[in-house]
């Protein structure tokens, strides 16, 4: 979610529109995936549960992978590193400050919510609602950034391979095996350890080189996709903490699925030509000034959700409209009116900056 476009030949819209996209979705059925199969019949469930939470998940890996190729090209290891926080603290520590705030001013006077210490201490530490956890999250790998820069940009190919597999097979498949037997593995799992954001992120920097023709990332995109919503169907019967195992973004399914898409995704690359002035069309138009926006849509979007369910009293519970139209119908409005409070605050003097 970083904002940086530069003039990467990176279709930096698309992604995020995607990625945004994703996380919308994915905010808009909380308060229904946790809903047993019962209560919403079958075919309800397997498309809004199953089906929409998939893709939802996509967003944040999606995210990570356009920061790390954006933020560890070779280009950017001479990067003075006080340089590096300055930019970062004027394009994400700024508008993360502003919107804190503005989530303590909503919980105290519109959600109600006790003004205690103990809610005032882990608000700082730990963010003042629950979406922060990524904000908090990008600054711990902005503080690697630095050191993964210089790491990086000495990569060979045979590296960046190297650094996957460990990161596949201690992210993804030890867990996998531990879920499928029931049984921890004999292997302790820190010996294989690397840190899934991180290896997301790294894996940005090096799979942004790769082409692969579009009918295989289109095929493995959809192999991936249509494994995560089979398996999950089957495990969701069983209920628990598990139940939604495979939708997670250390599942084996979910890294297999995220990572065709962004590959996918990057294939719509067009070659520059910087003799001619690049005429956009109204669809880029629209990616653009959601792009440039995806990180205040971030911030802004729960605050949006909760004036649809309140103001506009827009329910989504899956019988005033039907939760299959419902729930993409909840994104969208979410995105229009995110954009709805952001674009007018950022005209005023000032404060562009600290929006987002």
């Amino acid at each position: 979610m970083d904002k940086q476009n530069g003039t990467s030949a990176i279709p930096v819209d698309l992604i995020r529109v995607v990625a945004i996209s994703a996380v919308l979705l994915l905010h808009a059925i909380s308060n229904l995936a946790t809903q047993p199969i019962i209560n919403m019949g079958m075919l309800h469930w397997w498309v809004v549960v199953d089906i929409y939470q998939s893709f939802g998940r996509m967003g944040v890996p999606l995210f990570l992978m356009l920061s790390g190729a954006l933020l560890l090209a070779p280009s950017k290891k001479d990067e003075q590193i006080d340089y590096f926080f300055k930019k970062r603290f004027s394009r994400i520590g700024l508008p993360f400050l502003f919107w804190s705030i503005i989530y303590f001013i909503w919980a105290f006077y519109i959600t109600n919510t006790p003004f205690t210490q103990d809610f005032i201490i882990n608000g700082i530490l730990k963010g003042p609602y629950v979406t922060f956890w990524y904000i908090y999250m990008l600054i711990g790998l902005y503080l690697l950034t630095p050191l993964l820069r210089v790491m990086v940009a000495n990569f060979t190919a045979k590296h960046f391979k190297y650094f996957i597999i460990l990161w596949i097979i201690g992210a993804a498949l030890i867990p996998m095996a531990e879920f499928i037997s029931g049984w921890q593995t004999y292997l302790n799992g820190i010996v294989l350890l690397i840190p899934l954001c991180v290896g997301y992120f790294i894996a940005g920097a090096y799979l942004i080189k790769i082409r692969i023709k579009r009918w295989i990332l289109t095929a493995s995109t959809v192999l991936g996709f249509t494994l995560t919503i089979i398996i999950t169907y089957f495990t969701a019967g069983n209920g628990g903490d598990t139940a939604f195992f495979f939708q997670g973004n250390n599942s084996p399914t979910m890294i297999l699925t995220t990572v065709s898409l962004f590959l996918l995704l990057n294939s719509y690359t067009k070659p520059q030509n910087v003799s001619q002035p690049e005429i956009f069309s109204w669809k880029q138009r629209i990616m653009h000034v959601i792009s440039k926006n995806s990180l205040a849509i971030y911030l802004c979007h729960m605050i949006a959700f909760y004036i649809l369910k309140t103001v506009f009293v827009f329910v989504l519970n899956g019988y005033i409209i039907d939760a299959i139209i419902d729930v993409p119908l909840t994104a969208i409005l979410t995105l229009l009116l995110s954009l709805f409070i952001i674009i007018p605050l950022k005209k005023i003097p000032g404060l562009k900056h600290f929006i987002g």
